[in-house]
């Protein structure tokens, strides 16, 4: 099963306890900035605005019947309050639950049905390889991304081009960084780069991130680069959880390309570095 069909079972079994983000993410057995990432390119919509949006609706389809207590409604869709309930009521629809209940009904295109999506991921893994390499570090363009951004990340790989053979880099390979979620910006840091032995006299706008020497699992992505989602669906999703790797202490990543790999095609594949973490 999925991390995104994961995530909607939990959704739809958890209406009355009002999951945190953590929640959804430890019941998926991946990390926050994983799961959101994931949900956010198979559904469009940020994972808590889905949930909050699910809880709602089904309170309006019960307050537009002629619910008896609104506050009942409130508590059953996981409120603690009338008034917080109301506000985000409102805030969804534009519509109090007392208007609802009288009889005004909202716009039907405000209402969240519930997505349903295949619990496969249709994507099979080869066995990851377990590499301990030395520390390494990596000089680049970087910067912070939301997860509704992506598609400007290939332009960061342009620009950074024009660095490219004038930073005593290690030749034939490049590295994409990718770590720091932040959740309240719903956020993570990329950065686009390569191997250097010395940081002198890098140009200033360029970012020096150090993996230290360390264990990693090394998962090949083969397929075109538009599909990496759905391979890191099925690290995260499945890989990780099913064989007893913690994925919300992972930390920082790293994409490794090599020569094989066409940045005008996408074809060539990856292969994608991640820090091996237990769960303890």
């Amino acid at each position: 099963m999925s991390t995104v069909a994961k995530a909607l079972w939990f959704i739809e079994s958890q209406f009355g306890r009002c999951p945190s983000l953590d929640d959804i993410a430890a019941a998926c057995g991946t990390s926050r900035f994983h799961l959101s990432r994931s949900f956010r390119l198979a559904t469009g919509l940020p994972v808590m605005a889905y949930a909050r949006g699910r809880r709602l609706t089904e309170a309006y389809k019960v307050l537009s019947g002629g619910a008896p207590s609104i506050l009942g409604v409130a508590l059953e869709a996981g409120y603690s309050s009338h008034e917080a309930f109301t506000r985000a009521f409102h805030d969804q629809f534009g519509l109090t639950p007392e208007e609802v209940r009288k009889g005004r009904a909202v716009d039907m295109k405000l209402l969240l049905e519930p997505i349903r999506m295949d619990n496969a991921t249709n994507i099979t893994l080869e066995e990851p390889r377990v590499e301990h390499r030395d520390a390494i570090t990596i000089a680049g363009l970087g910067g912070r991304f939301r997860l509704d951004e992506t598609q400007n990340i290939p332009a960061l790989w342009q620009k950074f081009q024009e660095y490219e053979g004038t930073l005593g880099e290690f030749p034939g390979l490049w590295y994409g960084v990718c770590g720091e979620w932040s959740d309240s910006r719903e956020d993570f840091f990329y950065m686009a780069g390569v191997g250097v032995a010395h940081t002198e006299g890098l140009p200033p706008e360029l970012t020096v991130y150090r993996f230290p020497a360390q264990t990693y699992l090394v998962f090949r992505h083969d397929r075109h680069i538009s599909e990496l989602t759905r391979t890191m669906d099925a690290i995260f999703g499945c890989y990780l959880p099913e064989h007893g790797y913690d994925a919300m202490r992972m930390g920082t990543y790293f994409e490794l390309y090599d020569e094989k790999f066409d940045p005008v095609t996408g074809l060539g594949g990856l292969e994608l570095w991640m820090p091996m973490a237990k769960k303890s």
